[in-house]
């Protein structure tokens, strides 16, 4: 069975491979010899001067809850981080080179406004590299898209906060934990980036849904987290069902952590207002959020390959990375999302190593 997360380790042959033919024999049995493996996903924030790999006033894709240093915020030292796992160099990202290897696909990212933190990142970082490209540019309430048409490459985006469908009906609207019809427009990506979690914390007025329906039963509410199983084990099933591994790949997004409670990295702060700095060292103070050990679960659940971009612990250490009060659509402090660019032109550039390695 294809092992369906990455614990997964990639294997990164050592550099220096001489191309003549004298030393070649040699230098490859050496290179081969110092294979190391790698998690990409296990190492520690480094001040990087060369970053970020874009300007937010140059990226035409940036919606205004992300813009930090549009609307006022004062530091940019948190654009100024690299990841640097513990056995290897992250590759840089190259966009000519992203797009070239993706010349005619499609790429969607589906899921909530993470997803859609994630999508714009990729798009931004992409338009950085070829800012003279053609561009086609769509926004919808379920579908959105940007096309690089000289090379053929769509990166779409569909929303759907907790991947299983809500439905109106005559008692309200109704949370189906074991539907997915909105799958059909799923079908036929080249990549498919699954993500979900937020929005099934959801209460009150920001609660999307009336009733929970588990099978024939109907609820007024149930335990998130095994709602959030049960949802999820029903989107491994429709992986399981409709995905041709040989036509696409698969990857489900880790858990993007909020940074609400300054107890968390052990702080006397109240939220992230205010910071400015990652936390040093491998982890997080808190732990590992419940929620990851329910995705762990459900994707060895799943037969087909799902690679998962285990991106929760690193993102845990970026308490730094949020709009927080620099958000142009929120108000308040905005602990949930991420400032661009930021934290997810890291979670693309760990998607791109993952697509090419």
């Amino acid at each position: 069975m294809f092992l369906s997360f990455w614990v997964v380790q990639i294997f990164f042959f050592a550099s220096g491979v001489v191309s003549d033919v004298r030393g070649e024999l040699v230098n490859n049995v050496s290179s081969i010899s110092r294979v190391s493996m790698c998690n990409l996903f296990q190492g520690k924030w480094v001040f990087d001067a060369s970053y970020p790999l874009y300007e937010s006033p140059s990226c035409p894709f940036i919606d205004p809850e992300f813009d930090c240093q549009k609307y006022g915020r004062p530091d940019n030292q948190y654009l100024k981080y690299s990841w640097k796992p513990d056995a290897c160099d992250l590759p840089r990202f190259d966009g000519v080179d992203f797009l070239t290897r993706w010349s005619g696909k499609k790429i969607m990212f589906v899921g909530d406004s993470l997803s859609l933190n994630q999508w714009e990142s990729l798009a931004c970082m992409i338009h950085a590299s070829v800012p003279n490209s053609k561009i086609s540019f769509a926004r919808q309430q379920s579908l959105s898209s940007v096309t690089f048409e000289d090379y053929g490459v769509t990166i779409h985006l569909y929303r759907s906060p907790y991947l299983v469908d809500i439905t109106r009906e005559s008692i309200g609207r109704v949370l189906k934990l074991d539907s997915i019809q909105q799958g059909n427009a799923w079908k036929g990506m080249d990549t498919l980036i699954f993500n979900t979690w937020h929005w099934w914390t959801h209460t009150g007025n920001d609660q999307a849904w009336d009733y929970i329906q588990d099978g024939l039963t109907v609820f007024k509410d149930m335990d998130r987290l095994v709602a959030f199983f049960k949802g999820l084990t029903t989107w491994g099933r429709w992986v399981d069902l409709n995905v041709d591994p040989t036509k696409t790949k698969v990857f489900f997004q880790g858990i993007s952590p909020t940074h609400y409670q300054g107890r968390d990295w052990s702080s006397a702060s109240k939220n992230c207002y205010g910071e400015q700095q990652p936390l040093e060292g491998p982890t997080y103070p808190a732990g590992t959020p419940p929620e990851v050990t329910i995705v762990n679960k459900v994707l060895n659940q799943i037969k087909k390959p799902v690679y998962l971009l285990d991106i929760t612990t690193l993102s845990q250490l970026r308490k730094d990375g949020h709009p927080s009060a620099y958000s142009g659509d929120h108000s308040g402090v905005d602990c949930s999302h991420w400032c661009l660019p930021g934290l997810p032109d890291t979670w693309n550039q760990l998607l791109n190593a993952a697509l090419i390695m």
